[in-house]
């Protein structure tokens, strides 16, 4: 009788309270791992909207640079239209037809095509800002080449220039954001034979501060030097 209640003692399961405590063991690493799994999708997305919103920004900005370079192209100036140019705008033109014998007109300094006579600007918006090329003649005159910038800030030099960044990752991107520190003073934009683009992207934060997964706020500079190549150079 003795023998059979041993056996019958060792072969019992977990008592309530030990199936109560792994059960509670149990549901905290679950909720633990879910915080930690919703962190990570949230910092992921955070950073897929981020790359996104940088990759739109530098595909605007290579275009724009290289429709730049080739302002002046068959002009007797260097191609940027001075009275509609400044920190924050410029406007260019170019005789791209100058020598197509099937164009309109291909004369020297006439510029009436879809192409030679093209403007940037950052258009503000209640939500965002677009950065926006509007070309004169063509039949489509606006489009919009990015649509989350905070701002876009043109340098003109008279010479190839050296200079130092600041992202500004927290302040107002007013003051900083840019470029700084340029080796030469810059120069009316009619006298331009360099410019430097600087367009700063504002990430906005994610997620509530001082949780899990909380991503502040920042700035990304994006940076492009451009050559006039049609302007008379005398080093380069």
């Amino acid at each position: 009788m003795n023998r059979k209640t041993r056996i019958n003692s060792r072969e019992a399961g977990f008592s309530l309270i030990e199936l109560i405590i792994a059960m509670a063991v149990t549901l905290a690493v679950m909720a633990a791992a879910s915080m930690v799994l919703m962190s990570g999708f949230r910092i992921r997305t955070h950073q897929n909207s981020a790359s996104d919103a940088l990759a739109d920004v530098q595909r605007a900005l290579n275009i724009m640079s290289r429709e730049i370079a080739n302002a002046g192209y068959r002009l007797n100036t260097n191609g940027i239209v001075p009275a509609d140019s400044d920190a924050t705008h410029i406007r260019i033109r170019s005789n791209l037809n100058a020598y197509d014998s099937t164009a309109n007109s291909n004369a020297q300094n006439n510029i009436s095509e879809a192409g030679e006579d093209i403007k940037y600007l950052v258009n503000d918006a209640s939500t965002t800002d677009y950065l926006v090329r509007y070309d004169v003649y063509a039949a489509t005159q606006k489009t919009v080449l990015a649509n989350r910038l905070d701002s876009l800030r043109i340098h003109y030099f008279k010479d190839r220039v050296t200079y130092t960044t600041n992202n500004c990752p927290v302040g107002d991107v007013s003051v900083c954001c840019d470029i700084q520190n340029p080796s030469s003073a810059e120069v009316t934009p009619g006298n331009a034979k360099y410019i430097v683009l600087a367009v700063c992207v504002r990430i906005p934060a994610s997620g509530t501060r001082n949780s899990s997964g909380y991503v502040p706020a920042y700035n990304v500079l994006l940076v492009s030097d451009v050559t006039l190549r049609n302007s008379t150079l005398s080093t380069y």
